[in-house]
């Protein structure tokens, strides 16, 4: 029996007596009083308000029963698992469709002193302390102009010369929709700033932070700016490979996403935003396709030093106080991404083009460390819709690691939710009738399963409406059939490219484990060469079969492998430098193009380099085979018995002397005199920085006159010092021998400098050679 344990109101019950609880005896007496009094109706009456609980657990037991008889009989044991996930949705929240009329938008109209300011070039980033260098230096960009952006904790007096800064107060003054849901204190206030550089006339926009420096301050070195018109690149580009031909050759078949970073040379290194799923695929991909290029809206630059990689890498290949510096190859062809697969995008580093302005919504209902790469696969998807495509290029910027504290707490949206996202953002259709409608669309599928909330669905509409009111107006959709099979789109056969395998400050665990003393060996000789620039002749008749093995083997180590050749191979990376005997007059255009090399290396295939014995050379310091009598040689000028390419450089050589300026014409007479010169097989000589402009002023004296390289740069190098500045133990241990080598095995050397000769011209001797190396370098045998 119930007792009630509280009153009901008098005014609510006018027509009963006030209840009193006294005795159980009391209660008795009333008890028998009725069933006296009462019969049918009101025995009934009684019997259910006393076992009305009783009564109901049975219905209720039946119920269940009977429900639960169903769901075996039909065998869809999952119904009842499914039923109750959507019952608790449709309970918990049912976020209701927004209805938005994306005709007829009044204006919005800025009135503050940049009202008449227009530019189409707008660097956009988010201010929180005081003008950095870096900041100065994006300012200083010419063609382009820096937007900053202030929150809560930007300093009341923030200013640079150049730049536009908007204030919390000026940002409210703009009148924007969006203002309402921004957090004070967060970055995602940018989004005020895309709206800002739209309305004063934007076409490319470059999303960034106050930490990245642009590699030789231009931007358009780096990405496409132009798409269509004369300016416009109009080339294939590489395309990763999807559909069919991924599930045949990918190191993980049918995988919607992919790490970029191996195919720029990083094997072990994540981008913030891939699934952690993915981070134990260390395979490049090994055939690409062909994309024109011409609709890569949404541009993503790599950065050196500092990449962007989530607290998962960076506290678990972090040691003590040590600061990252990981550098991608920038050789590397840019690589678009087709339909079906995506990458991770970052705010710091990555070009917006007009017909994608509407994907630099960044949301405001998820952590600040998740928004932009949230943004960049939602972006991604629609991209589709208008038959655009993400491209990720060669590192454009370097960032300084500051060795600040990653906020793993911030990040948790990401390593929990982003798989399921990119799965889901793969599969989701739509048949709204415009893009900007599929755009609400999709933020509303998103919110519904959870990846953010109702508030970045009303965000989206707010985003959209105050496009069309500065002006933006929405691309136009591409029909376009997403579900067909994605191996027809390319051009021209499966493309092959092998990124070089960079070595990285912090390579995997697994590799680490086992091979400590070979890691630490490579990265010196990285930190040693990283900034030298490796030239190589190859004769045409084998370099379209070995050039890309020997960027594969040298390019481990030095800044660039450049391959020269009598004839040029674009697809195999080859320049067309001319014949051996004067390939020296080409080198200052290679000097030119990499202005901040520390020095350059050359060599000609039928020298193997051992680059572990020249660790200790000096690298400001003129290299070359002085030391090695069968190779450098001191003749006279009437050596009768010479061959003729001697005989008439030794006359050529004589007038030359004589025409050079002072200083080159006394350190070469003080060296060897007025009556010899030196014969030199020049097959490997280093230049240091210091004395790139010498070389250059010497080829040209020597102009259009035929004199050979072996001539040439022996004289160079005497003129611009003297041998006893040189570095003579550079190649002290070179082993050099005359003629054809039969057996180069029987005379190589892993303690040499450098050996010859040893010819490659096919794989199988690539091979061979990487043996013999592998007792200097055990890590080479990865190349086999």
């Amino acid at each position: 029996m119930f007792v009630q344990d509280r009153s009901t109101p008098a005014a609510a019950a006018p027509n009963l007596a006030k209840p009193q609880f006294k005795t159980r005896t009391s209660t008795l007496s009333k008890q028998q009083h009725d069933e006296k009094e009462g019969e049918g109706g009101g025995g009934l009456s009684f019997c259910l308000s006393h076992n009305l609980f009783k009564v109901f657990f049975v219905v209720f037991a039946v119920v269940t029963l009977f429900f639960l008889l169903f769901l075996l009989r039909s065998g869809d044991t999952a119904a009842f698992l499914c039923l109750e996930t959507v019952s608790r949705r449709e309970i918990e929240s049912r976020i209701p469709f927004p209805e938005v009329q994306f005709s007829s938008i009044p204006a919005i109209t800025d009135t503050s002193k940049f009202s008449a300011f227009r530019a189409e070039r707008w660097i956009v980033i988010s201010v929180s302390s005081a003008p950095t260098d870096s900041l100065r230096d994006l300012s200083k960009i010419k063609g382009w102009q820096l937007l900053a952006i202030g929150n809560a904790d930007t300093p009341k007096d923030w200013q640079l010369k150049g730049t536009i800064f908007l204030s919390l107060d000026d940002q409210a003054k703009l009148g924007f929709r969006i203002i309402s849901y921004l957090p004070y204190n967060s970055y995602v206030r940018k989004n005020v700033g895309y709206l800002f550089a739209i309305q004063h006339g934007a076409k490319k926009i470059y999303d960034a932070d106050d930490r990245v420096q642009v590699i030789g301050g231009d931007l358009g070195k780096h990405f496409d700016l132009e798409l269509v018109g004369e300016a416009a690149r109009r080339e294939t580009m590489l395309q990763y490979v999807h559909g069919e031909v991924q599930k045949k050759n990918s190191s993980n078949p049918g995988s919607p996403v992919v790490n970029p970073y191996i195919h720029f040379g990083q094997r072990s290194v994540w981008p913030r935003g891939l699934p952690l799923e993915n981070v134990g695929d260390l395979g490049h991909e090994e055939f690409y396709t062909e994309v024109y290029d011409g609709m890569q809206f949404i541009q993503q630059g790599l950065s050196n030093g500092l990449p962007d990689v989530d607290s998962v890498f960076y506290f678990t290949r972090k040691s003590n106080f040590e600061t990252f510096d990981i550098k991608f190859d920038d050789n590397a062809p840019r690589v678009a991404l087709p339909q079906g697969l995506m990458a991770p995008v970052n705010s710091f580093n990555t070009l917006f083009l007009g017909p994608a302005f509407w994907g630099l919504m960044l949301p405001v209902s998820i952590s600040s460390m998740a928004s932009d790469v949230i943004r960049g696969y939602w972006a991604q998807r629609i991209l589709w819709e208008m038959g655009g495509f993400l491209a990720v290029y060669p590192p454009t910027v370097h960032r300084v690691d500051r060795a600040e504290s990653y906020p793993f707490a911030e990040e948790k949206d990401l390593h929990i939710n982003v798989g399921r996202l990119v799965k889901f953002l793969v599969a989701w259709r739509s048949n709204k009738r415009t893009l900007f409608e599929r755009i609400l669309h999709l933020s509303y599928s998103m919110a519904e399963e959870g990846f953010w909330t109702e508030k970045d669905v009303k965000f989206t509409v707010a985003w959209l409406l105050d496009l069309l009111a500065v002006g933006y107006v929405q691309p136009r959709l591409m029909t376009l059939e997403l579900d067909r099979g994605q191996t027809v789109i390319g051009h021209g056969d499966p493309k092959e490219f092998y990124p070089p395998k960079l070595p990285s400050m912090h390579l995997g665990v697994q590799e680490a484990g086992t091979v400590n003393s070979e890691i630490g060996d490579l990265i010196q000789w990285r930190k040693s060469f990283g900034n030298v620039v490796l030239i190589m002749y190859c004769d045409g008749s084998r370099v379209n079969h070995t050039a890309l093995e020997w960027k594969m083997l040298y390019g481990r180590i030095f800044k660039r492998v450049v391959i020269l050749s009598e004839q040029g191979n674009p697809e195999r990376g080859v320049e067309n430098g001319g014949e051996f005997q004067e390939i020296y007059k080409f080198l200052p255009k290679i000097f030119d193009r990499f202005p901040n090399a520390e020095g350059f290396l050359f060599l000609h295939d039928t020298t193997i380099l051992n680059y572990w014995n020249l660790l200790g050379a000096d690298k400001n310091k003129l290299w070359i085979t002085d030391k090695v009598p069968e190779s450098w040689k001191t003749k006279f000028s009437n050596y009768k018995d010479a061959p003729a390419y001697l005989k008439e450089g030794a006359e050529i050589l004589r007038k030359l002397i004589d025409t050079l300026p002072v200083h080159f014409q006394v350190n070469y007479k003080e060296n060897v005199g007025n009556e010899k010169f030196v014969v030199c097989t020049s097959d490997v000589f280093y230049v240091p920085r210091r004395f790139v402009g010498d070389f250059a002023d010497l080829v040209g004296h020597v102009g259009d006159q035929k004199l050979h390289q072996k001539l040439a740069v022996p004289m160079f190098f005497l003129a611009m010092d003297s041998p006893s500045n040189f570095d003579s133990e550079a190649f002290r241990s070179m082993v050099y021998r005359t003629g054809k080598a039969s057996d180069p095995l029987s005379f190589y050397s892993v303690q040499a400098a450098a050996v010859h000769p040893w010819t490659v011209s096919a794989d199988s001797e690539f091979m061979k050679l990487i043996r013999a190396m592998s007792s200097g370098d055990p890590l080479l045998l990865e190349l086999l």
